[in-house]
Protein backbone atom coordinates (compact mmCIF):
# COMPACT_ATOMS: atom_id res chain seq x y z
CA UNK A 1 0.00 0.00 0.00
CA UNK A 2 2.82 2.40 0.86
CA UNK A 3 4.56 1.61 -2.42
CA UNK A 4 1.38 2.44 -4.35
CA UNK A 5 1.00 5.73 -2.47
CA UNK A 6 4.58 6.68 -3.29
CA UNK A 7 3.97 5.97 -6.96
CA UNK A 8 0.89 8.21 -6.85
CA UNK A 9 2.92 10.91 -5.14
CA UNK A 10 5.61 10.71 -7.82
CA UNK A 11 3.06 11.05 -10.62
CA UNK A 12 1.23 13.95 -8.98
CA UNK A 13 4.48 15.75 -8.14
CA UNK A 14 5.71 15.52 -11.73
CA UNK A 15 2.39 16.83 -13.07
CA UNK A 16 2.41 19.56 -10.42
CA UNK A 17 5.90 20.68 -11.39
CA UNK A 18 4.68 21.06 -14.95
CA UNK A 19 1.81 23.24 -13.76
CA UNK A 20 4.19 25.34 -11.64
CA UNK A 21 6.49 25.77 -14.61
CA UNK A 22 3.63 27.10 -16.74
CA UNK A 23 2.68 29.49 -13.94
CA UNK A 24 6.30 30.69 -13.50
CA UNK A 25 6.39 29.32 -9.96
CA UNK A 26 9.46 29.78 -7.79
CA UNK A 27 11.63 26.93 -6.50
CA UNK A 28 10.25 27.41 -2.99
CA UNK A 29 6.67 27.11 -4.24
CA UNK A 30 7.53 23.98 -6.22
CA UNK A 31 9.07 22.39 -3.13
CA UNK A 32 6.05 23.36 -1.02
CA UNK A 33 3.73 21.81 -3.58
CA UNK A 34 5.70 18.55 -3.59
CA UNK A 35 5.70 18.35 0.22
CA UNK A 36 1.97 19.11 0.36
CA UNK A 37 1.20 16.37 -2.16
CA UNK A 38 3.29 13.85 -0.18
CA UNK A 39 1.73 14.67 3.20
CA UNK A 40 -1.86 14.83 1.94
CA UNK A 41 -1.55 11.57 0.02
CA UNK A 42 -0.14 9.63 2.98
CA UNK A 43 -2.71 11.02 5.45
CA UNK A 44 -5.80 10.77 3.25
CA UNK A 45 -6.93 7.42 4.71
CA UNK A 46 -6.61 8.38 8.38
CA UNK A 47 -7.88 11.97 8.03
CA UNK A 48 -10.11 12.05 4.93
CA UNK A 49 -12.05 15.20 5.90
CA UNK A 50 -9.06 17.23 7.07
CA UNK A 51 -6.91 16.37 4.05
CA UNK A 52 -9.81 17.18 1.70
CA UNK A 53 -10.34 20.63 3.22
CA UNK A 54 -6.61 21.43 3.44
CA UNK A 55 -5.92 20.17 -0.09
CA UNK A 56 -8.80 22.20 -1.54
CA UNK A 57 -7.56 25.33 0.26
CA UNK A 58 -3.92 24.90 -0.76
CA UNK A 59 -4.90 24.61 -4.42
CA UNK A 60 -5.54 28.35 -4.52
CA UNK A 61 -1.94 29.23 -3.55
CA UNK A 62 -0.04 26.14 -4.70
CA UNK A 63 -1.02 25.33 -8.30
CA UNK A 64 1.40 22.40 -8.23
CA UNK A 65 -0.67 20.71 -5.51
CA UNK A 66 -4.00 21.31 -7.21
CA UNK A 67 -4.26 17.88 -8.88
CA UNK A 68 -4.06 16.06 -5.53
CA UNK A 69 -7.69 17.06 -4.87
CA UNK A 70 -8.75 14.35 -7.36
CA UNK A 71 -7.17 11.71 -5.15
CA UNK A 72 -8.43 13.36 -1.96
CA UNK A 73 -11.98 13.54 -3.33
CA UNK A 74 -11.87 9.85 -4.31
CA UNK A 75 -10.58 8.86 -0.86
CA UNK A 76 -13.04 11.03 1.08
CA UNK A 77 -15.97 9.87 -1.03
CA UNK A 78 -15.61 6.28 0.17
CA UNK A 79 -14.32 6.90 3.70
CA UNK A 80 -16.52 9.68 5.08
CA UNK A 81 -19.52 7.89 6.64
CA UNK A 82 -23.04 9.20 6.25
CA UNK A 83 -24.55 11.45 3.61
CA UNK A 84 -24.89 14.44 5.94
CA UNK A 85 -21.29 14.25 7.13
CA UNK A 86 -20.00 13.80 3.58
CA UNK A 87 -22.08 16.73 2.35
CA UNK A 88 -20.75 18.89 5.18
CA UNK A 89 -17.15 17.92 4.49
CA UNK A 90 -17.36 18.72 0.79
CA UNK A 91 -19.24 21.95 1.50
CA UNK A 92 -16.47 23.13 3.84
CA UNK A 93 -13.86 22.11 1.26
CA UNK A 94 -15.72 24.01 -1.45
CA UNK A 95 -16.02 27.14 0.71
CA UNK A 96 -12.32 26.98 1.59
CA UNK A 97 -11.27 26.50 -2.01
CA UNK A 98 -13.53 29.16 -3.48
CA UNK A 99 -13.08 31.64 -0.63
CA UNK A 100 -9.28 31.59 -0.82
CA UNK A 101 -9.39 31.80 -4.63
CA UNK A 102 -11.62 34.87 -4.47
CA UNK A 103 -9.44 36.42 -1.75
CA UNK A 104 -6.31 35.81 -3.81
CA UNK A 105 -7.75 37.30 -7.03
CA UNK A 106 -9.83 40.02 -5.39
CA UNK A 107 -7.42 42.73 -6.46
CA UNK A 108 -7.75 41.59 -10.07
CA UNK A 109 -11.43 42.44 -9.99
CA UNK A 110 -12.72 39.35 -11.84
CA UNK A 111 -14.62 37.88 -8.94
CA UNK A 112 -17.49 36.47 -10.98
CA UNK A 113 -15.12 34.67 -13.35
CA UNK A 114 -13.19 33.18 -10.42
CA UNK A 115 -16.41 31.97 -8.76
CA UNK A 116 -17.81 30.37 -11.91
CA UNK A 117 -14.56 28.71 -12.96
CA UNK A 118 -13.71 27.63 -9.39
CA UNK A 119 -17.15 26.05 -8.91
CA UNK A 120 -16.91 24.10 -12.14
CA UNK A 121 -13.40 22.90 -11.36
CA UNK A 122 -14.40 21.79 -7.84
CA UNK A 123 -17.34 19.84 -9.22
CA UNK A 124 -15.23 18.14 -11.88
CA UNK A 125 -12.00 17.58 -9.94
CA UNK A 126 -13.36 16.81 -6.46
CA UNK A 127 -17.08 16.04 -6.36
CA UNK A 128 -17.26 13.76 -9.38
CA UNK A 129 -14.37 11.47 -8.25
CA UNK A 130 -15.98 11.37 -4.80
CA UNK A 131 -19.32 10.27 -6.25
CA UNK A 132 -17.64 7.60 -8.36
CA UNK A 133 -15.68 6.36 -5.34
CA UNK A 134 -18.75 6.33 -3.13
CA UNK A 135 -20.69 4.35 -5.72
CA UNK A 136 -17.88 1.81 -5.99
CA UNK A 137 -17.58 1.51 -2.21
CA UNK A 138 -21.33 1.08 -1.69
CA UNK A 139 -21.42 -1.58 -4.39
CA UNK A 140 -18.72 -3.55 -2.58
CA UNK A 141 -20.61 -3.08 0.68
CA UNK A 142 -23.72 -4.47 -0.98
CA UNK A 143 -21.77 -7.48 -2.21
CA UNK A 144 -20.40 -8.13 1.27
CA UNK A 145 -23.89 -7.81 2.78
CA UNK A 146 -25.24 -10.25 0.22
CA UNK A 147 -22.41 -12.63 1.00
CA UNK A 148 -23.11 -12.55 4.73
CA UNK A 149 -26.85 -12.87 4.18
CA UNK A 150 -26.39 -15.76 1.78
CA UNK A 151 -24.04 -17.50 4.21
CA UNK A 152 -26.56 -17.11 7.02
CA UNK A 153 -29.38 -18.48 4.87
CA UNK A 154 -27.26 -21.44 3.80
CA UNK A 155 -26.32 -22.22 7.38
CA UNK A 156 -29.95 -22.01 8.47
CA UNK A 157 -31.08 -24.18 5.58
CA UNK A 158 -28.39 -26.76 6.31
CA UNK A 159 -29.34 -26.81 10.00
CA UNK A 160 -33.03 -27.24 9.19
CA UNK A 161 -32.26 -30.03 6.73
CA UNK A 162 -29.98 -31.70 9.27
CA UNK A 163 -32.61 -31.50 11.98
CA UNK A 164 -35.24 -32.91 9.63
CA UNK A 165 -32.97 -35.80 8.72
CA UNK A 166 -32.18 -36.44 12.38
CA UNK A 167 -35.88 -36.53 13.29
CA UNK A 168 -36.63 -38.94 10.45
CA UNK A 169 -33.70 -41.17 11.39
CA UNK A 170 -34.86 -41.20 15.00
CA UNK A 171 -38.37 -42.17 13.90
CA UNK A 172 -37.00 -45.02 11.76
CA UNK A 173 -34.74 -46.14 14.59
CA UNK A 174 -37.65 -46.20 16.99
CA UNK A 175 -39.77 -48.21 14.57
CA UNK A 176 -36.96 -50.69 13.98
CA UNK A 177 -36.34 -51.04 17.71
CA UNK A 178 -40.01 -51.56 18.54
CA UNK A 179 -40.79 -54.01 15.74
CA UNK A 180 -37.66 -55.94 14.83
CA UNK A 181 -36.29 -55.87 18.36
CA UNK A 182 -39.43 -57.49 19.70
CA UNK A 183 -39.46 -60.21 17.03
CA UNK A 184 -35.76 -61.00 17.42
CA UNK A 185 -36.15 -61.18 21.19
CA UNK A 186 -38.96 -63.72 20.80
CA UNK A 187 -36.82 -65.81 18.43
CA UNK A 188 -33.92 -65.74 20.86
CA UNK A 189 -36.08 -66.77 23.82
CA UNK A 190 -37.83 -69.61 22.00
CA UNK A 191 -34.64 -70.99 20.42
CA UNK A 192 -32.94 -70.85 23.81
CA UNK A 193 -35.78 -72.90 25.27
CA UNK A 194 -35.64 -75.38 22.39
CA UNK A 195 -31.90 -75.80 22.78
CA UNK A 196 -32.34 -77.30 26.26
CA UNK A 197 -35.40 -79.39 25.32
CA UNK A 198 -34.47 -83.05 26.14
CA UNK A 199 -36.71 -84.33 23.36
CA UNK A 200 -34.45 -82.90 20.60
CA UNK A 201 -31.59 -84.90 19.18
CA UNK A 202 -28.01 -83.63 19.30
CA UNK A 203 -28.19 -82.63 15.65
CA UNK A 204 -31.38 -80.67 16.26
CA UNK A 205 -29.90 -78.95 19.31
CA UNK A 206 -26.90 -77.92 17.22
CA UNK A 207 -29.16 -76.43 14.57
CA UNK A 208 -31.23 -74.62 17.18
CA UNK A 209 -28.00 -73.30 18.74
CA UNK A 210 -27.04 -71.83 15.36
CA UNK A 211 -30.44 -70.12 15.15
CA UNK A 212 -30.10 -68.71 18.66
CA UNK A 213 -26.58 -67.42 17.94
CA UNK A 214 -27.86 -65.84 14.69
CA UNK A 215 -30.72 -64.13 16.53
CA UNK A 216 -28.34 -62.79 19.20
CA UNK A 217 -25.96 -61.50 16.48
CA UNK A 218 -28.93 -59.92 14.71
CA UNK A 219 -29.88 -58.18 17.95
CA UNK A 220 -26.37 -56.76 18.27
CA UNK A 221 -26.39 -55.54 14.67
CA UNK A 222 -29.84 -54.03 15.11
CA UNK A 223 -28.58 -52.16 18.18
CA UNK A 224 -25.66 -50.78 16.16
CA UNK A 225 -27.89 -49.71 13.26
CA UNK A 226 -30.36 -48.07 15.62
CA UNK A 227 -27.49 -46.21 17.29
CA UNK A 228 -26.21 -44.97 13.94
CA UNK A 229 -29.67 -43.84 12.84
CA UNK A 230 -30.34 -42.12 16.14
CA UNK A 231 -27.00 -40.44 16.82
CA UNK A 232 -25.20 -40.56 13.49
CA UNK A 233 -22.27 -42.56 14.90
CA UNK A 234 -21.76 -46.25 15.54
CA UNK A 235 -22.43 -47.12 19.15
CA UNK A 236 -19.48 -48.71 21.01
CA UNK A 237 -19.83 -52.36 21.94
CA UNK A 238 -20.11 -52.84 25.71
CA UNK A 239 -17.33 -54.79 27.40
CA UNK A 240 -19.61 -57.61 28.53
CA UNK A 241 -20.87 -58.04 24.94
CA UNK A 242 -17.55 -57.65 23.13
CA UNK A 243 -17.20 -61.38 22.77
CA UNK A 244 -20.73 -61.79 21.42
CA UNK A 245 -20.99 -60.37 17.89
CA UNK A 246 -18.17 -60.95 15.45
CA UNK A 247 -16.03 -58.09 14.21
CA UNK A 248 -17.65 -56.09 11.41
CA UNK A 249 -14.72 -56.24 8.97
CA UNK A 250 -12.45 -58.59 7.08
CA UNK A 251 -11.60 -60.22 10.40
CA UNK A 252 -15.27 -61.12 10.87
CA UNK A 253 -15.65 -62.87 7.51
CA UNK A 254 -14.21 -66.11 8.94
CA UNK A 255 -16.87 -65.96 11.68
CA UNK A 256 -19.83 -65.75 9.34
CA UNK A 257 -18.32 -68.48 7.14
CA UNK A 258 -17.96 -70.70 10.21
CA UNK A 259 -21.54 -69.92 11.24
CA UNK A 260 -22.73 -70.92 7.76
CA UNK A 261 -20.86 -74.21 8.04
CA UNK A 262 -22.47 -74.83 11.41
CA UNK A 263 -25.87 -74.41 9.75
CA UNK A 264 -25.01 -77.21 7.33
CA UNK A 265 -23.91 -75.15 4.32
CA UNK A 266 -20.81 -76.16 2.37
CA UNK A 267 -18.75 -72.92 2.51
CA UNK A 268 -15.03 -72.65 1.77
CA UNK A 269 -12.88 -69.57 2.56
CA UNK A 270 -9.57 -68.95 0.77
CA UNK A 271 -7.17 -66.03 1.12
CA UNK A 272 -4.37 -65.09 -1.28
CA UNK A 273 -1.80 -62.32 -1.35
CA UNK A 274 -0.21 -60.38 1.46
CA UNK A 275 -2.90 -59.17 3.90
CA UNK A 276 -2.98 -55.42 4.25
CA UNK A 277 -5.01 -53.15 6.54
CA UNK A 278 -7.98 -51.29 5.10
CA UNK A 279 -9.57 -48.08 6.26
CA UNK A 280 -12.63 -48.62 8.43
CA UNK A 281 -15.20 -47.92 5.71
CA UNK A 282 -13.60 -50.32 3.20
CA UNK A 283 -13.13 -52.96 5.89
CA UNK A 284 -16.80 -52.76 6.82
CA UNK A 285 -17.85 -52.82 3.15
CA UNK A 286 -15.92 -56.10 2.60
CA UNK A 287 -17.79 -57.67 5.51
CA UNK A 288 -21.19 -56.50 4.26
CA UNK A 289 -20.53 -57.70 0.70
CA UNK A 290 -19.68 -61.18 2.02
CA UNK A 291 -22.63 -61.22 4.40
CA UNK A 292 -25.18 -60.14 1.80
CA UNK A 293 -23.79 -62.54 -0.84
CA UNK A 294 -24.02 -65.49 1.57
CA UNK A 295 -27.57 -64.51 2.47
CA UNK A 296 -28.53 -64.40 -1.21
CA UNK A 297 -26.95 -67.84 -1.75
CA UNK A 298 -28.94 -69.28 1.18
CA UNK A 299 -32.19 -67.89 -0.20
CA UNK A 300 -31.82 -68.47 -3.95
CA UNK A 301 -29.56 -71.57 -4.11
CA UNK A 302 -30.22 -73.67 -1.02
CA UNK A 303 -27.83 -76.56 -0.63
CA UNK A 304 -25.33 -75.23 -3.19
CA UNK A 305 -21.64 -75.12 -2.36
CA UNK A 306 -20.29 -71.60 -1.75
CA UNK A 307 -16.74 -70.31 -2.13
CA UNK A 308 -15.52 -67.11 -0.50
CA UNK A 309 -12.21 -65.76 -1.76
CA UNK A 310 -10.21 -62.78 -0.47
CA UNK A 311 -7.46 -61.63 -2.83
CA UNK A 312 -5.06 -58.91 -1.64
CA UNK A 313 -3.83 -57.30 -4.83
CA UNK A 314 -1.42 -54.39 -5.26
CA UNK A 315 -3.97 -51.60 -5.10
CA UNK A 316 -7.19 -53.17 -3.86
CA UNK A 317 -8.86 -56.03 -2.05
CA UNK A 318 -11.05 -58.32 -4.17
CA UNK A 319 -13.89 -60.08 -2.32
CA UNK A 320 -15.47 -62.79 -4.46
CA UNK A 321 -18.39 -64.99 -3.44
CA UNK A 322 -19.62 -67.67 -5.84
CA UNK A 323 -22.14 -70.45 -5.54
CA UNK A 324 -23.22 -73.31 -7.75
CA UNK A 325 -26.76 -74.09 -8.84
CA UNK A 326 -29.34 -74.99 -6.23
CA UNK A 327 -29.07 -78.58 -5.05
CA UNK A 328 -32.85 -78.96 -4.80
CA UNK A 329 -36.12 -77.06 -4.51
CA UNK A 330 -36.35 -74.23 -2.02
CA UNK A 331 -38.13 -74.37 1.28
CA UNK A 332 -40.89 -72.10 0.09
CA UNK A 333 -41.45 -68.51 -0.86
CA UNK A 334 -38.28 -66.42 -0.65
CA UNK A 335 -38.69 -63.10 1.16
CA UNK A 336 -36.50 -60.46 -0.48
CA UNK A 337 -36.52 -56.70 -0.55
CA UNK A 338 -34.79 -56.59 -3.92
CA UNK A 339 -32.32 -53.93 -2.74
CA UNK A 340 -29.41 -56.08 -1.54
CA UNK A 341 -27.15 -55.84 -4.59
CA UNK A 342 -28.12 -52.21 -5.15
CA UNK A 343 -27.06 -51.40 -1.61
CA UNK A 344 -23.76 -53.24 -2.08
CA UNK A 345 -22.96 -51.28 -5.24
CA UNK A 346 -23.74 -47.99 -3.49
CA UNK A 347 -21.65 -48.96 -0.46
CA UNK A 348 -18.69 -49.82 -2.71
CA UNK A 349 -19.10 -46.63 -4.73
CA UNK A 350 -18.95 -44.47 -1.62
CA UNK A 351 -15.51 -45.87 -0.75
CA UNK A 352 -14.20 -45.62 -4.31
CA UNK A 353 -14.75 -49.27 -5.25
CA UNK A 354 -17.17 -51.30 -7.34
CA UNK A 355 -19.30 -54.46 -7.20
CA UNK A 356 -20.07 -56.82 -10.07
CA UNK A 357 -22.77 -59.50 -9.88
CA UNK A 358 -23.94 -62.04 -12.43
CA UNK A 359 -24.53 -65.67 -13.29
CA UNK A 360 -21.76 -68.16 -14.02
CA UNK A 361 -21.51 -70.68 -16.87
CA UNK A 362 -22.56 -73.61 -14.68
CA UNK A 363 -25.80 -71.94 -13.60
CA UNK A 364 -24.47 -70.49 -10.39
CA UNK A 365 -24.10 -66.89 -9.25
CA UNK A 366 -21.04 -64.75 -8.53
CA UNK A 367 -20.57 -61.47 -6.66
CA UNK A 368 -17.18 -59.72 -6.77
CA UNK A 369 -16.30 -56.51 -4.96
CA UNK A 370 -13.16 -54.45 -5.59
CA UNK A 371 -12.27 -52.18 -2.65
CA UNK A 372 -9.27 -49.82 -2.43
CA UNK A 373 -7.08 -49.94 0.63
CA UNK A 374 -7.02 -46.30 1.61
CA UNK A 375 -10.10 -44.42 0.40
CA UNK A 376 -12.45 -42.79 2.88
CA UNK A 377 -16.16 -42.54 2.12
CA UNK A 378 -17.18 -39.59 0.01
CA UNK A 379 -17.37 -36.52 2.22
CA UNK A 380 -15.68 -38.20 5.21
CA UNK A 381 -12.57 -36.05 5.02
CA UNK A 382 -14.53 -33.05 6.17
CA UNK A 383 -16.93 -34.25 8.82
CA UNK A 384 -20.14 -32.26 9.04
CA UNK A 385 -19.64 -30.55 5.67
CA UNK A 386 -22.31 -30.79 3.03
CA UNK A 387 -22.22 -29.86 -0.65
CA UNK A 388 -25.23 -27.69 -1.37
CA UNK A 389 -26.16 -25.24 -4.08
CA UNK A 390 -26.66 -21.65 -3.01
CA UNK A 391 -29.28 -19.23 -4.31
CA UNK A 392 -27.01 -18.24 -7.19
CA UNK A 393 -26.42 -21.81 -8.38
CA UNK A 394 -22.95 -22.12 -6.88
CA UNK A 395 -21.77 -25.24 -5.05
CA UNK A 396 -20.87 -24.37 -1.46
CA UNK A 397 -19.34 -26.47 1.30
CA UNK A 398 -21.62 -25.64 4.21
CA UNK A 399 -20.79 -26.52 7.85
CA UNK A 400 -23.88 -28.26 9.12
CA UNK A 401 -24.00 -27.14 12.74
CA UNK A 402 -21.17 -24.68 13.02
CA UNK A 403 -21.11 -20.92 12.84
CA UNK A 404 -18.12 -20.66 10.55
CA UNK A 405 -18.42 -18.32 7.63
CA UNK A 406 -19.42 -19.90 4.33
CA UNK A 407 -17.13 -19.14 1.39
CA UNK A 408 -19.22 -17.41 -1.25
CA UNK A 409 -18.17 -16.84 -4.82
CA UNK A 410 -18.11 -13.04 -5.05
CA UNK A 411 -17.67 -13.22 -8.80
CA UNK A 412 -20.90 -15.18 -9.11
CA UNK A 413 -22.77 -12.68 -6.96
CA UNK A 414 -21.28 -9.83 -8.94
CA UNK A 415 -22.35 -11.44 -12.22
CA UNK A 416 -25.85 -11.92 -10.85
CA UNK A 417 -26.10 -8.29 -9.75
CA UNK A 418 -24.75 -6.90 -13.00
CA UNK A 419 -26.86 -9.40 -15.02
CA UNK A 420 -24.22 -10.44 -17.49
CA UNK A 421 -22.07 -7.34 -17.58
CA UNK A 422 -18.33 -7.74 -17.44
CA UNK A 423 -16.47 -7.71 -14.15
CA UNK A 424 -15.07 -4.28 -14.99
CA UNK A 425 -18.54 -2.86 -15.55
CA UNK A 426 -18.62 -1.26 -12.10
CA UNK A 427 -15.27 0.44 -12.63
CA UNK A 428 -16.34 1.63 -16.06
CA UNK A 429 -19.59 3.01 -14.67
CA UNK A 430 -17.85 4.79 -11.81
CA UNK A 431 -15.20 6.28 -14.06
CA UNK A 432 -17.89 7.15 -16.57
CA UNK A 433 -19.37 9.55 -14.05
CA UNK A 434 -16.07 11.41 -13.83
CA UNK A 435 -15.67 11.40 -17.62
CA UNK A 436 -19.21 12.71 -18.04
CA UNK A 437 -18.45 15.49 -15.55
CA UNK A 438 -15.33 16.45 -17.48
CA UNK A 439 -17.34 16.51 -20.71
CA UNK A 440 -19.93 18.75 -19.08
CA UNK A 441 -17.14 20.97 -17.82
CA UNK A 442 -15.66 21.26 -21.29
CA UNK A 443 -19.09 22.04 -22.74
CA UNK A 444 -19.68 24.74 -20.15
CA UNK A 445 -16.24 26.22 -20.72
CA UNK A 446 -16.78 26.13 -24.48
CA UNK A 447 -20.14 27.82 -24.14
CA UNK A 448 -18.61 30.44 -21.87
CA UNK A 449 -15.82 31.11 -24.35
CA UNK A 450 -18.38 31.42 -27.14
CA UNK A 451 -20.40 33.90 -25.08
CA UNK A 452 -17.29 35.90 -24.26
CA UNK A 453 -16.24 35.99 -27.88
CA UNK A 454 -19.75 37.04 -28.88
CA UNK A 455 -19.78 39.82 -26.31
CA UNK A 456 -16.28 41.04 -27.21
CA UNK A 457 -17.76 43.54 -29.66
CA UNK A 458 -19.70 45.12 -26.80
CA UNK A 459 -16.53 45.92 -24.82
CA UNK A 460 -13.98 46.87 -27.50
CA UNK A 461 -13.38 50.14 -29.33
CA UNK A 462 -10.85 51.25 -31.88
CA UNK A 463 -8.09 53.74 -31.22
CA UNK A 464 -9.78 56.17 -33.57
CA UNK A 465 -12.89 56.18 -31.36
CA UNK A 466 -10.69 56.75 -28.33
CA UNK A 467 -8.88 59.65 -30.04
CA UNK A 468 -12.15 61.20 -31.20
CA UNK A 469 -13.35 61.72 -27.65
CA UNK A 470 -12.41 65.14 -26.23
CA UNK A 471 -12.09 66.04 -22.60
CA UNK A 472 -14.95 68.43 -21.72
CA UNK A 473 -17.47 66.88 -24.13
CA UNK A 474 -20.91 66.13 -22.73
CA UNK A 475 -21.17 62.67 -21.23
CA UNK A 476 -24.20 61.77 -23.33
CA UNK A 477 -22.38 62.54 -26.58
CA UNK A 478 -19.34 60.47 -25.61
CA UNK A 479 -21.39 57.49 -24.34
CA UNK A 480 -23.43 57.52 -27.52
CA UNK A 481 -20.25 56.59 -29.46
CA UNK A 482 -19.13 53.97 -26.91
CA UNK A 483 -20.45 50.40 -26.31
CA UNK A 484 -22.23 49.55 -23.05
CA UNK A 485 -19.17 47.80 -21.55
CA UNK A 486 -21.15 45.56 -19.21
CA UNK A 487 -19.20 42.30 -19.47
CA UNK A 488 -17.10 39.97 -17.36
CA UNK A 489 -14.19 40.76 -19.69
CA UNK A 490 -13.97 44.33 -18.43
CA UNK A 491 -14.79 43.71 -14.78
CA UNK A 492 -12.28 45.55 -12.55
CA UNK A 493 -10.25 47.01 -15.42
CA UNK A 494 -10.99 50.62 -14.41
CA UNK A 495 -9.11 50.15 -11.13
CA UNK A 496 -5.98 48.68 -12.74
CA UNK A 497 -4.77 51.91 -14.31
CA UNK A 498 -3.82 55.35 -12.98
CA UNK A 499 -5.86 56.75 -10.10
CA UNK A 500 -9.29 57.93 -11.14
CA UNK A 501 -10.42 61.56 -10.57
CA UNK A 502 -12.17 61.98 -7.26
CA UNK A 503 -15.94 61.71 -7.51
CA UNK A 504 -15.85 60.56 -11.13
CA UNK A 505 -17.68 57.65 -12.77
CA UNK A 506 -15.43 55.62 -15.07
CA UNK A 507 -15.93 53.02 -17.78
CA UNK A 508 -13.12 50.78 -19.03
CA UNK A 509 -13.15 49.23 -22.53
CA UNK A 510 -10.73 46.96 -24.37
CA UNK A 511 -8.70 48.13 -27.31
CA UNK A 512 -9.56 46.38 -30.58
CA UNK A 513 -6.81 44.21 -32.08
CA UNK A 514 -5.05 43.48 -28.80
CA UNK A 515 -2.67 40.50 -29.40
CA UNK A 516 -1.21 40.13 -25.92
CA UNK A 517 -2.12 36.98 -23.97
CA UNK A 518 -1.19 38.15 -20.50
CA UNK A 519 -2.13 41.86 -20.64
CA UNK A 520 -5.09 43.89 -21.88
CA UNK A 521 -4.91 47.25 -23.67
CA UNK A 522 -7.47 49.37 -21.87
CA UNK A 523 -9.19 52.65 -22.81
CA UNK A 524 -10.73 54.34 -19.78
CA UNK A 525 -13.22 57.22 -19.80
CA UNK A 526 -14.11 59.08 -16.59
CA UNK A 527 -17.17 61.35 -16.29
CA UNK A 528 -18.10 63.94 -13.69
CA UNK A 529 -20.91 66.48 -13.57
CA UNK A 530 -22.18 65.33 -17.00
CA UNK A 531 -18.85 65.84 -18.79
CA UNK A 532 -15.82 63.77 -19.83
CA UNK A 533 -13.14 64.82 -17.37
CA UNK A 534 -10.42 62.27 -18.24
CA UNK A 535 -9.47 59.57 -20.71
CA UNK A 536 -6.57 57.15 -20.23
CA UNK A 537 -4.92 54.38 -22.26
CA UNK A 538 -2.89 51.79 -20.33
CA UNK A 539 -1.94 48.12 -20.06
CA UNK A 540 -3.58 45.92 -17.40
CA UNK A 541 -2.40 42.46 -16.39
CA UNK A 542 -4.98 39.73 -16.67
Amino acid sequence: MLAGDLVLVAVLVMLGLGVEELDNGSAARMLSSAVAVLVLTLLRRRLPVLTLVVGSALGAYLPGAFLVVILLGWSAGRRVPGVVRAFGAFTVAFIASLGLSVFKDWSQGRVVLVIVFGTLMFLAMTVMPALASRYWSQRHTLLRALQERNAQLMRERAMIAGQARLRERQRIAQDMHDSLGHQLALISVHTGALEVDPVLTERQREAVGVLRAASVAAMHELREVVGILRDGVEAPVPVEESAGPAARGVAGIAGIVEAARGAGTDVRLTTSGQPRPLVAACDHAAYRITQESLTNAYKHAPGAAITVELRYEDDSLVVEIANGPAAGPGAGEVVSGGQGLTGLRERARLVGGMVHAGTTEGGGFRVAGVLPYGTEPAGARETGVEEVADDFGQQLRVPMLKGAAVPVDWAAVDRELTRGRSRTGGIALGCGIAVAALVVLLIVIGAGVALLVGSASDVTISKATFDAARVGEPEEAVRARLPDGGSILTEGLESKGPPTPEGSNCIALLAAGNAELTTDSVFRFCFKDGKLVEKQAYQAKQ
